[in-house]
Parts: C-alpha cells; sequence; structure tokens
C-alpha cells in the first residue's frame, strides 16, 4: 500500500514540476480573448458522461478575464459558473479562486489562434495537493484532427496520462448570458 501511494505522489509531483515550466504564449492579447468556446478537457473522473459545454471569456477594464461556463445536464436544465480571473504581471497568466470546487488556480493561456483555438493550462490546488486541468477551447465543436494532436501531445507533455485526454462529445446548448 505504501509504495502505491509513493508512486502517486511521485506521478503527481512530476506533473506539478512539468507543469510549472508551463508559461504563457509570448505575444499574448487580452483584447482577442474576447469570444464564446466550445471546450475540450484533460480528466480523471466524470469523463464518461460530461459533455461539450460553452465557456465565454471576456476582459475586463482592468485587465482581468471573466469566464462563464455553461453546460447542459441530463435532464435538460443548465448547469452555469462563473470565475473572474485576475491578471498577473505576466500576460496571459490569471489567478482565481473557485468557490464552487474550494481550490485556487493558476491560469496560463500557452496558445491561441484566438478565432479559431485557445489552449489553456491550469494548476489547481487545494488543501496543499496540486493538479494539472488543460483546456481546449475551440470556436466550433467541430475540431480537427491535427488541431486534437496538438492538444494530445501538450497534454501529455505536462504530465496528464493519455487515459485521462478526453474530447467532449457536442451537447445541446445553454445561454452563457
Amino acid at each position: 500500500m505504501t509504495t502505491v501511494v509513493l508512486k502517486m505522489l511521485c506521478v503527481l509531483l512530476c506533473a506539478v514540476f512539468a507543469s510549472a515550466d508551463v508559461m504563457p504564449m509570448t505575444d499574448f492579447d487580452l483584447e482577442q480573448v474576447r469570444n464564446e468556446y466550445a471546450q475540450a478537457f484533460t480528466l480523471k473522473f466524470h469523463k464518461d458522461d460530461m459533455k461539450m459545454g460553452t465557456a465565454m471569456m471576456t476582459p475586463t477594464e482592468d485587465g482581468d478575464l471573466d469566464i462563464s461556463y455553461t453546460n447542459m445536464k441530463t435532464d435538460g436544465t443548465c448547469w452555469r459558473m462563473t470565475h473572474l480571473a485576475k491578471k498577473t504581471e505576466t500576460p496571459g497568466r490569471f489567478l482565481f479562486y473557485s468557490q464552487r470546487w474550494g481550490n485556487d488556480n493558476d491560469m496560463r493561456v500557452v496558445d491561441a489562434k484566438f478565432d479559431e483555438y485557445a489552449l489553456v493550462h491550469t494548476i489547481k490546488t487545494k488543501g496543499g495537493v496540486s493538479e494539472i486541468l488543460n483546456k481546449f477551447y475551440s470556436r466550433t465543436t467541430e475540431i480537427t484532427d491535427d488541431l486534437k494532436e496538438k492538444f494530445r501531445q501538450f497534454s501529455v507533455d505536462t504530465g496528464i496520462l493519455e487515459e485521462n485526454i478526453v474530447m467532449l462529445p457536442p451537447n445541446g446548448e445553454c445561454s452563457v448570458a
């Protein structure tokens, strides 16, 4: 049992250290972020019953990023969540606390062609334990094979196991407003 716990801890630490080197894209422009995106994730749990949701990213006057998420639940109702991601001294890097999940989030926009996609890397920390969540935001629900591969490779490079990389299937739409 101790060996299993130590191995799991080692994998988690390797992922966190690999993630610490992940920097935002060098030519990040906050004003180009203003878009509505469909989402794909790297997940460990609940991936079998999750479907694509929508995220609206809107820059604020102060340079922060307002992020609103919606997703249609199986009963046809809409699930919503919002975060105000505060800018840091590094363009493309934002910090926020999720009241819903009770964790601190260090979010970095690592690659984007904002009229097509954005690749976001987030280090989530709760109770001193950190984990990685990569998200691929696409302007359409049809994601090209080369962009899927870009997301897959980036996720593997940041310590995500192949079985935890998920391109979520499309879902019914909920208004983000």
